[in-house]
């Protein structure tokens, strides 16, 4: 059962009920829908697309015959043909029932046969035709059924209808929370006109104000009933400002992605209905224009509070940006977008991903161990729903997935174990009825050793020794009263994958408890969780191996003997006793050495549960100092013994170039390790990659040490020495030096050295030079090496200012900029900061987002490129996986500005992405590890010194640069008693502004102010003149506090007494005038007359607020994107980039020009547009002003290709009756003019009535052919005075080109009129509607 007038809606699907008194009793209760006008086109749609499917009860796949039965009484406003053959084409037999007001053609049109077309003069005789109609439905059943017995009408398959990706984006802030209601249930009107099904049509939902916040993925329900009783849920978010650009870079990173159900790469088209109520707070363009490179259509919708003009910008076209005066209009666009929507041809190009093995075809062991503390009382509800979401993805089953719950608080319980359930069902039904045990202390040290001891086991249906993947989701709201390393370890050891969300109490105690930091996530509070849980699960099920490198080729110089030593000490509390003969044992070892910085390096490192070097191999040049640390050696103790770590933790922090080692320069390197005991973690990968590495491993140990361990470990198991004690080390002092001894001399004879070609510095030209390094996972163990080449490579650059330039940016999941391009002048700061890189971790691995980044935020002027100077830029990207994101087209966007990419890869790469994204194939190199990067940095930087290129510089809007310009800025900070922990803050924030400016007498010039209840000059802008001395100031302010905040009186100050030429200023000499505002909280006093005062003086004010102030601080500023928001100035530093950006890029805007209407003289040709005053105050007049439209229209040529008519009506909102494209023919158009209804209402708004018809009339979609210079002409019949501004809208649309005759009665105000219209001659009067 369906009913419809301008949209349908479903009463009950056809398996809703299975017992015909349920049916007849919802039929009863049946209200009437009402709404025009009739679309029965779009009805029929409806029904075909959302009724007949089988995910609705549709048989037709199992040759069920399909009869719809339509009641209809009056011409459809819209096209029914197209949607009634589809019908026809999908078998169903249409039965139509019409009365004398509706259409017999039309009714016979639809019908499946002009025969099935029935007719009675009222519906109340209805039951004169309703044996008939039973006749008919049997008689065709049975004609199909005797003729065709195995024939089935040609149905179309259901995967064969057009697939799409919509995503809702719903303005939440705190302005549309009276009209949230009318978008909600505009939501579920459009839903309702889909396909929904996995194969079909996907919905998403974003919520969002000052950050976005997703209440439902494109993947996670596949029906209709799932997603409307979802939406129906939804409740207001609130919050300010309204962040819309933030929100739109959520959407396109974090939810039309594949891990969220997106299915651009397939092809799918991707679409985005954003419903805005108010402008945007920050940047719109950016992230609108990376949705649009992605292919997604934007449409946007807004309401009379909106900015029209942004909505524009953002939306795909301009005609796919709507407006309504206020949400509760929406159903009045409803049709108009959703035949756009249904417009839309997109021609894609499904790319090639790589795919992962399907998770429902896995089988995992998850147990979820949840924080049922007291502490948790009021998450606990989120925390269970979290549960049951996750389990609602997995597949559950005796062989596939099994569950578990455990709640712990100070002890633990268990809710079910492994084997206690097989169904899902099972499992949700009894999640859903935990209750929050409570209790204090919080153990979680203990329940993770609970776990590992009494879930993960065979008798509780762990399969781990089946090789089924363990994993433990942790889920803690507090900081543990125990420990949680031991156990924790303990778990990882046995192979445990441990997954862990905590709160701002306990993230990074569960970041360490987690497997890997990235398997971990934080949410502020437990209620927060949704907005992880996709992220979180997408990490759960890509868990993967990593794969094994491949062992290098070690080079060793043979010219001289020189070793790299470290000796690897038990400090374990079992080696208490023997600790002095191995540090005896040390010291006779290194006598026997040559130190010196050229010959013998030496590094002791010590542990027990975790390691500690004592000194690295470059610390110390000579005997003397090595042998005097080693006397004073203390043991370390603890426990356990994690000689696994130890190797790893000597491998990527001793064995490596920043630490002394020498082992790219063919040094051999040595590592003896003394243990006196079995090893409580893991030896064989660390061992291993040591080996790989090149790493000559001798091991000594005790009759307490596992000797099969050491010989393990060891080199070659015959470098494995054992002894009773640590006492008796003597007696194997001389077999461990002659064994150094001959595997040198052997490795020695065996490989010559090479050293590298070193560029010479001064005659290499000027390079923008910036590294891409892979941090991902799967690079954990090459990472020292990758550190190590950038090293060497930027060792060959001439780094300078002026000459060559470095950025490095690591990424895996999501890029992070370690130093731009203008960050550091010198060689030295440059390597500094790449010695002390650490690994960033992370996945999956995107590189096509990276390349992205480094397009968009690294390789532009702000960060320091000089690619419009025409300085080369090149792009060393080292990359040791397959990128889980499509790389082709920022590969493309950056060699379109010229980017120079040299692509390096080892055998876990894909080599033809790698060749793709280089500049050319042949500047793709391949390594079979990173480290062997050396064998290939020699043919890297002769690639690099042969490039010479052509570039011409590019025109620009020019910018003076910020280092030769000149500015005058004045930073007005405020130092009231509510800004007191943060000022702190603000004071670091204004030295790296200032470390950011050219300052100099005659360069930029700097002041500062602290006010609260007054003000306080701290300096003028002639007081200093070098850089030098500002920052030495800046850093010894002091807080001033005071109350109340008296923003107002403080701008007014700087304008009079520090904006002057007296103090510095140097407007008279046309320098820019820069005002850097710092608010903490509300004004006291009025800011907008000072305000005023200083930007009509020409002065540039920035200002950056928090949550308390940002409202405030955007009105002061000289423009809304000029104004910043934190939450805290603690949060200064994630601004300050965006921030300098905008400062030193401020330009002037074009003055827009008047638009050329041109007219086809060829054919007369016309859009008309009527609006009408509906408002009570032209209740009497209607009637005339009605009729004299339809006086006009007679006049008019209405037909397709020549005159077209739209009519709206308006009072306090606005109403189309209908659009330019409505009607083809005079006759429609004059009927629809009979029958108009006055609309009536108050105040009357012509303002927004001007600004409706512009962005929802006069557009390609509405009809118009303004792009085609047909004229546009908009005809204003007006009773009364408008209780808006009309000055605004009237100007656009004449900006528009549009004609606009204004006609009024003795009550309109003649001068408003004269305003409104095109030219004040274009004004007509009457002295009442009668005298039309």
């Amino acid at each position: 059962m369906v009913q419809f007038s301008n949209l349908a809606v479903a009463h009950f699907y056809l398996n809703s009920f299975l017992r015909k008194d349920d049916m007849l009793k919802s039929v009863r209760g049946l209200s009437h829908k009402g709404g025009r006008p009739l679309n029965t086109g779009a009805a029929l749609k409806f029904v075909k697309e959302n009724v007949f499917t089988s995910s609705s009860g549709s048989r037709y796949l199992e040759g069920v015959k399909q009869i719809l039965i339509l009641i209809s009484s009056g011409r459809s406003r819209d096209n029914v043909e197209a949607p009634a053959s589809a019908l026809k084409e999908h078998g169903v037999l249409v039965f139509g029932i019409g009365t004398r007001s509706s259409d017999s053609r039309e009714l016979q049109n639809i019908s499946y046969d002009p025969s099935y077309a029935l007719s009675v003069s009222e519906f109340t005789d209805l039951p004169n035709v309703q044996q008939q109609l039973l006749s008919a439905m049997s008689t065709v059943i049975v004609q199909v059924t005797t003729m065709t017995p195995t024939v089935k009408p040609t149905i179309l398959v259901e995967s064969q209808a057009p697939k799409r990706d919509v995503v809702f984006l719903l303005d939440g802030s705190d302005g549309t929370r009276s009209g949230f209601p009318a978008m909600r249930d505009f939501v579920q009107r459009v839903v309702e006109t889909l396909g929904v099904d996995e194969n079909k049509d996907r919905v998403a939902v974003v919520q969002y104000s000052r950050d976005p916040a997703a209440q439902f993925y494109l993947n996670t329900y596949t029906t209709k009933g799932e997603i409307l009783n979802t939406v129906r849920g939804l409740r207001h978010k609130g919050g300010r400002p309204l962040n819309t650009g933030a929100a739109l870079q959520y959407v396109r990173d974090n939810v039309l992605t594949a891990s969220s159900g997106s299915r651009r790469t397939e092809g799918v088209p991707q679409l985005l209905i954003l419903l805005s109520g108010g402008r945007s707070f920050d940047n719109v363009d950016t992230p609108a224009s990376a949705l649009k490179e992605l292919g997604v259509l934007i449409f946007g919708i807004g309401t009379r509070s909106s900015d029209s003009r942004e909505l524009q910008r953002i939306s795909h076209d301009p005609s796919y940006a709507l407006s309504v005066s206020d949400f509760t209009d929406l159903p009045n666009i409803q049709q108009q977008l959703l035949s756009s929507v249904e417009s839309v041809v997109i021609d894609v190009t499904p790319e090639s991903t790589t795919d992962l093995v399907p998770h429902d075809t896995s089988r995992k062991d998850v147990v979820f161990l949840v924080d049922g503390s007291d502490g948790t009382r009021n998450g606990f509800p989120a925390m269970r729903d979290f549960v049951q979401r996750v389990v609602g993805k997995l597949n559950v089953g005796g062989d596939k997935d099994r569950v578990s719950v455990v709640q712990y608080g100070r002890d633990q319980e268990v809710h079910f174990y492994l084997n206690t359930y097989t169904t899902k069902e099972d499992i949700l039904n009894t999640v859903r009825s935990l209750r929050h045990r409570g209790g204090r202390p919080l153990n979680t040290g203990a329940a993770l050793q609970y776990v590992r001891d009494n879930v993960l086991t065979a008798s509780s249906g762990s399969r781990s020794q089946e090789g089924v993947p363990q994993m433990l989701i942790l889920l803690s709201g507090g900081r543990s009263s125990d420990n949680v390393d031991i156990p924790a370890s303990a778990l990882k050891d046995s192979g445990v994958l441990i997954f862990g969300i905590g709160t701002r109490n306990s993230s990074r105690e569960v970041q360490g408890i987690a497997t890997d930091p990235s398997f971990s996530q934080s949410v502020s509070e437990f209620t927060d969780l949704p907005s992880v849980q996709e992220q979180f699960f997408s990490t759960l099920i890509t868990v993967q191996v990593e794969a094994t490198p491949k062992t290098p080729t070690v080079t060793v110089d043979q010219s001289i003997a020189r070793k790299d030593v470290v000796f690897l000490l038990d400090g374990s509390d079992g080696t208490r006793n023997g600790f002095p003969a191995m540090r005896d044992f040390v010291q006779r070892v290194v006598e026997k050495l040559t130190v010196e910085e050229n010959r013998d390096r030496v590094s002791v490192v010590q542990y027990s549960r975790e390691s500690e070097a004592h000194f690295y191999l470059n610390t110390y040049t000579s005997k003397e100092d090595v042998v005097n640390t080693v006397r004073g050696l203390k043991h370390k103790g603890g426990r356990p013994l994690n000689t696994g770590a130890a190797l790893q933790y000597v491998r990527d922090n001793v064995f490596i170039a920043s630490s002394g080692s020498r082992r790219l320069e063919g040094v051999p390197q040595i590592l003896i390790l003394l243990n006196g005991g079995r090893s409580f973690d893991n030896v064989d990968t660390p061992a291993t990659d040591l080996k790989e590495l090149g790493v000559l491993v001798f091991g000594i140990g005790t009759r307490s040490s596992d000797s099969r361990e050491l010989q393990k470990i060891s080199y070659d198991p015959s470098y494995a020495l054992s002894v009773s004690e640590f006492t008796d080390l003597p007696n194997v002092q001389q077999q461990l030096l002659s064994a150094m001894s001959t595997v040198i001399v052997q490795v020695t004879t065996m490989t010559p050295t090479v050293k590298p070609t070193i560029l010479v510095e001064s005659q290499a030209p000027k390079r923008d030079v910036v590294f891409l390094l892979d941090g991902s996972d799967g690079t954990r163990s090459g990472f020292p090496a990758m550190r190590d080449f950038v090293q060497r490579v930027v060792e060959t650059l001439g780094v300078d200012e002026n000459k060559d330039r470095v950025a490095v940016v690591q990424y895996s999941r999501d890029p992070a900029a370690q130093f731009y391009l203008n960050t550091y002048t010198t060689k030295g700061e440059i390597l500094n900061t790449v010695r002390g890189l650490r690994h960033k971790g992370g996945r999956p691995l995107n590189t096509g987002a990276a390349l992205q980044y480094v397009r968009d935020n690294v390789l532009t002027a702000s960060s320091g490129s000089r690619r419009t100077e025409g300085v080369p830029q090149l792009l060393i990207l080292l990359s040791g996986g397959r990128s889980f994101d499509n790389v082709d087209t920022p590969a493309s966007a950056l060699k379109e500005l010229g980017v120079l990419i040299f692509g390096i890869g080892t055998r876990s790469s894909d080599s033809r992405e790698l060749q793709r994204i280089s500049h050319d194939p042949s500047y793709a190199l391949s390594v079979s590890d990173f480290t062997d990067l050396p064998n290939i940095q020699q043919q890297l930087l002769s690639s690099v010194e042969s490039v010479v290129i052509d570039v011409t510089p590019e025109s620009t809007t020019d910018l003076v640069p910020h280092d030769t310009s000149r500015k005058d800025v004045v930073f007005l900070v405020d130092g009231s008693d509510g800004t007191r922990n943060g000022f702190p803050a603000m004071r670091d924030f204004v030295q790296r502004v200032v470390g950011k400016l050219n300052v100099g007498g005659d360069k930029d010039r700097v002041s500062v102010v602290q006010y609260g209840r007054d003000q306080e000059v701290h300096f003028y802008l002639n007081t200093y003149t070098t850089k030098e001395d500002i920052l030495n100031t800046v850093r010894s302010l002091r807080h001033r506090g005071g109350r109340p905040l008296n923003t107002g009186a403080a701008l007014q100050y700087v304008r009079d007494n520090v904006l002057t030429a007296s103090s510095g200023s140097r407007s008279q000499e046309g320098v820019p005038q820069m005002l850097i505002l710092l608010s903490g909280g509300r004004s006291s006093d009025n800011v907008d007359i000072p305000a005023s005062a200083l930007k009509d003086s020409g002065v540039l004010i920035f200002g950056i607020g928090t949550r308390n102030s940002s409202r405030e601080v955007q009105g002061i500023a000289t423009d809304p994107s000029f104004s910043q928001s934190v939450s805290e100035f603690t949060d200064l530093p994630s601004v300050q980039e965006q921030f300098f950006s905008t400062l030193i890029t401020v330009q002037v805007e074009a003055t827009p020009k008047t638009p050329t209407v041109t007219v086809d003289q060829s054919i007369a040709r016309k859009d008309v547009v009527f609006l009408l005053d509906g408002s009570d105050g032209t209740r009497n007049g209607f009637p005339a002003m009605r009729d004299f439209v339809q006086r006009v229209v007679e006049k008019l040529t209405v037909e397709e290709n020549r005159d077209r008519v739209s009519v709206v009506q308006y009072s306090r909102e606005s109403e189309a009756h209908f659009y330019l494209n409505t009607y083809t023919s005079k006759e429609d158009v004059v009927n629809t003019v009979r029958g108009l209804k006055h609309k009536g209402g108050r105040p009357l708004n012509t303002g927004a009535a001007l600004q409706y018809v512009r962005d929802n009339v006069f557009i390609a979609s509405s009809g118009s052919r303004r792009l085609e210079g047909v004229p546009q002409i908009l005809i204003l019949l007006n009773g009364g005075r408008s209780f808006d501004n009309v000055d605004t809208p009237a100007t656009d649309l004449k900006e528009l080109g549009v004609l606009v005759f204004g006609i009024g009665t003795r009550n309109s105000d003649s001068r408003e009129l004269q305003k409104i219209s095109y030219d004040p001659s274009y004004a007509l009067s009457v002295s009442s509607f009668f005298l039309l």
